[in-house]
């Protein structure tokens, strides 16, 4: 083999590197896109939902916290309301009971009164009957 044989095999295998490098590059470039054309739709669709999901996480935790403050503001409203029905139920009680007292004792006061004057008018109905019972006598002592 000549020196200038030898030489056109280097050039023809370094041509062959260069065609290989291109093809390589093509190939590179091609798959680049079709991958690029496959899944920049379905990042782009990911991407999406993460914000859609993102914002309605921020919407949820600010309700939550709305909430949170809501449920703080019934739990003191429902103990406020259930402290003043206690107490209406207490004073209700109070004053029935005040209210039966007052009336046991002018029931007590008034049967008294009459007890009294039952007690004058079977004094009264003695005394007539003894009254009888006298002239009864005096007029069997006249016959």
């Amino acid at each position: 083999m000549t020196e200038e044989n030898i030489r056109g095999q280097i050039s023809a295998k370094e041509d062959e590197i260069t065609r290989i490098e291109e093809e390589a590059s093509k190939e590179e470039a091609s798959a680049e896109s079709k991958v690029e054309t496959e899944y920049n739709p379905k990042i782009e669709a990911a991407e999406a939902k993460l914000n859609e999901e993102e914002v309605l996480r921020d919407e949820a935790i600010q309700k939550s916290e709305e909430w949170n403050n809501k449920k703080k503001e019934k739990i003191a409203a429902a103990k406020t309301a259930n402290k003043t029905l206690s107490q209406l139920k207490s004073e209700k009680e109070k004053a029935l009971n005040i209210n039966l007292k007052e009336i046991a004792n002018d029931k007590k006061g008034k049967i008294k009164e009459v007890q009294v004057e039952i007690k004058g008018l079977k004094k009264q109905i003695a005394a007539i009957e003894k009254e009888k019972a006298k002239a009864a006598a005096a007029a069997a002592a006249e016959e």
